[in-house]
């Protein structure tokens, strides 16, 4: 592989968004692999939607334990939580179409799922419009439903029922998996593993589901899952409408991939003997797909190619070099410090803010109070309950709660500048203070998120120095 070709791949990557990290393998040998400070090799990163490869993994095992059959109906695993009288369409729904999307939602019913308390029982309760593996819509409730569905039949968590049988073969160690209200692993998103794990993960099935010469996954599972099972659109030059097999998408160029929401990729593509594994923090997961394939393809050689120890030496510089900003100015600036600021009713529902002298900064909310450890010209370290950061959220059962790294400056007299990572993932805060007398504007933008980016304006007042 022309290290040239990879090294401009890196700077692309960089160019469109936050890159946490890429790795690189050909032939089962990395080629090149970078972590972007203060991510780093040995950090599981949340991988949303990548998550549901690993669910259709655990599937694959129960059906060769006889647990289940992917002809079985739905209805048969979920007497206990179905309606009284259902739907017809949701009669004839049956494993399969919950592993390829074709249960005849007519639309994505998760978001509807996921607010209430029982997400089984609220999934069985929606209209089906559609025959079901008649019509393809993306559907993460449906992936839960799989979830508690193995969880059910083994009386483990998903993580544990595949301890055994696919992590520790693979040499995965320390991945965690978000829980459901009733305590199941969510099986859909919320699974968070290292940069490495999901190469391995990828390399697997590249290799038919063998791994240092032990047959891991079922026979025939790797080939089976991501093989054209449903057509899922028609346009020749989209990578979400080649086709979809077992929780994995068919994408151009002969490749299948896991994906997650904002970039998190594990790409196979067999005829290269190549994985190329993303993590990061874009909003343009089309564009960052198609900057694999124009700088990577053109990269692979089909033979040897003649040394170029200059460029070899060049790409690893540029891969360690890897780095997000942070607030670059002063420490001090406009008379801000252990002030409390009091915030105007806002839709955040954020009511006071104080920046101490001791480089805290706590943040009085409506049901909660944050603290962070915020850093001059350094990020520092705090660990933030898991709710905290997800106000009226949905999720229990993290194994540990969330290390946000802040750094803050004063990038103008009257203008300070914080960053604030939650480091597990791939979201981030960027918040100005404008200051004004005593008066306070905070605008800003969270990197990564499924709605409106921008924070703000939120307009405080200050009060009199405090002690805390």
């Amino acid at each position: 592989m022309s290290s040239a070709a990879l090294a401009a791949l890196v700077d692309a990557l960089v160019d469109l968004g936050e890159l946490h990290s890429l790795m690189v393998v050909r032939h089962g040998h990395v080629v090149a692999e970078g972590w972007a400070s203060p991510y780093s090799s040995d950090r599981p990163h949340l991988m949303y939607s990548l998550s549901k490869s690993f669910t259709s993994s655990a599937v694959g095992f129960a059906r060769a334990e006889g647990l289940l059959d992917l002809g079985d109906l739905v209805l048969d695993h979920f007497a206990d939580v179905a309606p009284a009288d259902p739907d017809p369409n949701l009669r004839r729904m049956r494993l399969r179409h919950l592993l390829t999307m074709t249960t005849g939602h007519h639309d994505d019913p998760s978001d509807e799922v996921f607010r209430t308390p029982e997400w089984a029982r609220s999934f069985l309760a929606l209209p089906v419009a559609h025959e079901p593996g008649t019509h393809f819509v993306y559907n993460t409730a449906g992936t839960y439903l799989l979830a508690e569905l193995v969880q059910r039949l083994t009386g483990q968590r998903l993580l544990d029922y595949l301890a055994p049988r696919l992590l520790e073969p693979l040499g995965i160690e320390g991945a965690t998996w978000e829980q459901s209200p009733q305590g199941y692993d969510v099986g859909g998103f919320g699974m968070s593993a290292t940069t490495e794990d999901i190469a391995v993960f990828g390399q697997l099935y590249l290799q038919a589901g063998a791994f240092d010469g032990v047959q891991v996954l079922p026979d025939g599972w790797a080939a089976e899952a991501t093989a054209w099972q449903v057509p899922n659109g028609d346009d020749p030059d989209s990578d979400w409408a080649q086709g979809y097999g077992y929780q994995f998408w068919r994408g151009r160029h002969g490749s299948y991939r896991g994906d997650g929401a904002f970039g998190q990729y594990c790409v196979v593509l067999p005829e290269l003997d190549l994985v190329v594994v993303t993590t990061s923090a874009c909003r343009e997961m089309h564009r960052e797909l198609q900057l694999v394939w124009d700088h990577l393809l053109p990269a692979v050689a089909p033979g040897e190619l003649p040394a170029a120890p200059d460029e070899s030496a060049a790409l690893a510089d540029r891969l360690a070099r890897l780095a997000l900003p942070i607030p670059v100015g002063s420490a001090a600036g406009a008379p801000v410090v252990d002030r409390v600021m009091t915030f105007e009713p806002n839709d955040l529902g954020v009511r006071t803010a104080r920046l101490g002298s001791d480089g805290l900064l706590t943040i009085e909310h409506v049901d909660r109070t944050l603290v962070l450890a915020v850093g001059h010209g350094e990020l520092r370290s705090s660990f933030v309950e898991h709710d905290a950061l997800r106000p009226g959220g949905r999720l229990s059962g993290s194994s540990t709660d969330h290390e946000v790294l802040a750094a803050g400056a004063w990038v103008a007299p009257d203008v300070y500048e914080l960053s604030a990572r939650v480091i597990g993932g791939p979201h981030a805060v960027t918040l100005r203070l404008a200051v004004d007398g005593d008066r306070v504007t905070v605008t800003g933008e969270v990197n990564a998120v499924f709605d409106d980016p921008v924070v703000g304006p939120l307009v405080a007042t200050l009060g009199p120095v405090s002690s805390g």
